[in-house]
């Protein structure tokens, strides 16, 4: 029972739906990282222990060495500077956002390490729409019955109405409650390290921190969790905070990549709580 509460606990802080679908997003093309700002051997380093994370706990890997890179690792000591950049120049990286105040909240950098998604979903047939880029929208017709013919719209002479819907998108789905046939998935990640505030932390250190936030569209602690994770590590007080990606995190991140992509998201969080019981050794 003690494992049950801090696995549904765990699992109920840390996972993050996306705004369209109200899923949870995991990769779905092989990620490919690219890493900038730091010495070659370092670059290196963290390329090597994502892609190898990724494979360790079922995601895809892209394993071209001329793949088109969707995880961005970018070093800078000036971060804020780098993501006002983005701001102006490649919105769509921060992830959905409504209007403008909510992109200036979400081009605010908080963490010295921090991550940003964007998002795609797939529907039924296998159609993908990144989420919140503007489509050309969908234009219907409707045929109104003339006065006196029945029918809920009528005009006098009757007829047929187009209907244009700027930024609508038609997604195909099953119907069902339990899985609709919709599913999220990772477009892009950018993360963003300050290393002048991470002098205390060796490089594989941060590097599987690195891999956490690549992997998993994960809402980052505010205060120290009951089980030991990686996550802590940033958090201000935690008493001994590992150093390397741990038994939890790996058990979340498989049970993240085998969890049902097309279930609704309280069937993906059980999924995920039962999957990291059995990891863990506190099976139903």
């Amino acid at each position: 029972k003690d494992v049950e509460k801090a696995v549904t606990d765990f699992v109920g802080t840390m996972t993050v739906p996306t705004r369209v679908a109200g899923k949870m997003a995991r990769w779905r093309q092989g990620v490919c990282p690219i890493v900038a700002g730091v010495r070659p051997e370092a670059v290196k380093l963290v390329t090597k222990l994502v892609r190898d994370r990724a494979a360790e706990v079922g995601a895809p890997v892209n394993d071209r060495a001329d793949c088109k890179p969707n995880i961005e690792i970018v070093f800078t000591t000036t971060p804020q500077a780098l993501l006002d950049t983005i701001f102006i120049k490649y919105p769509e990286l921060l992830g959905y956002h409504d209007n403008s105040a909510q992109a200036t909240k979400l081009a605010t950098v908080t963490w010295p390490i921090q991550s940003w998604y964007a998002t795609e979903t797939q529907d039924l047939r296998g159609n993908v729409q990144v989420d919140g880029v503007k489509t050309g929208g969908v234009t219907q017709d409707f045929f109104i019955s003339p006065a006196g013919y029945g029918g809920g719209i009528q005009t006098n002479a009757g007829g047929t109405v187009r209907l244009n819907m700027p930024g609508a998108q038609i997604t195909n789905v099953t119907g069902g409650r339990l899985a609709d046939g919709v599913s999220s998935d990772f477009h892009h990640v950018v993360i963003v390290v300050e290393p002048a505030k991470l002098l205390d932390y060796e490089i594989g250190t941060i590097a599987d921190y690195i891999a956490m936030l690549a992997l998993s569209q994960t809402q980052q602690p505010e205060h120290c969790q009951g089980l030991p994770t990686i996550l802590n590590l940033l958090v201000a007080g935690c008493p001994s905070p590992p150093k390397a990606l741990t038994g939890v995190d790996i058990a979340y991140l498989r049970a993240l990549y085998k969890m049902t992509t097309t279930a609704n998201l309280n069937g993906q969080r059980s999924e995920m709580i039962y999957q990291m019981e059995k990891s863990l050794g506190g099976g139903r």
